[in-house]
């Protein structure tokens, strides 16, 4: 993201747009403090893309992390699973 003062907005505007319009989109500062977003305008987008737009969602990875050889949790018998299943089915 591309960051332009307001005077530089005013004084330079179509080279902003061209940037604005290069990059996605600009933020226009005033006194060093965001202020304003001006962005290139891309026709419909639907939800999911203008979420990634904005930098609210980031697609999954193409590369899938392989399972773990073992899990780091406490190893149970078959015995003290079907102990847990019973207990957490109660008296039904």
């Amino acid at each position: 993201m591309l960051n332009v003062s307001k005077r530089d907005l005013n004084q330079r505007t179509s080279a902003v747009l061209a940037q604005a319009t290069e990059v996605g989109e600009v933020i226009v500062t005033e006194r060093g403090e965001p202020r304003w977003r001006v962005s290139s305008y891309r026709g419909q987008d639907d939800a999911l893309a203008r979420a990634e737009r904005q930098g609210r969602y980031t697609p999954p990875s193409n590369q899938q992390e392989p399972w773990p050889d073992a899990v780091n949790g406490p190893l149970y018998t078959s015995d003290e699973v079907d102990a847990m299943l019973d207990d957490m089915k109660g008296a039904h």
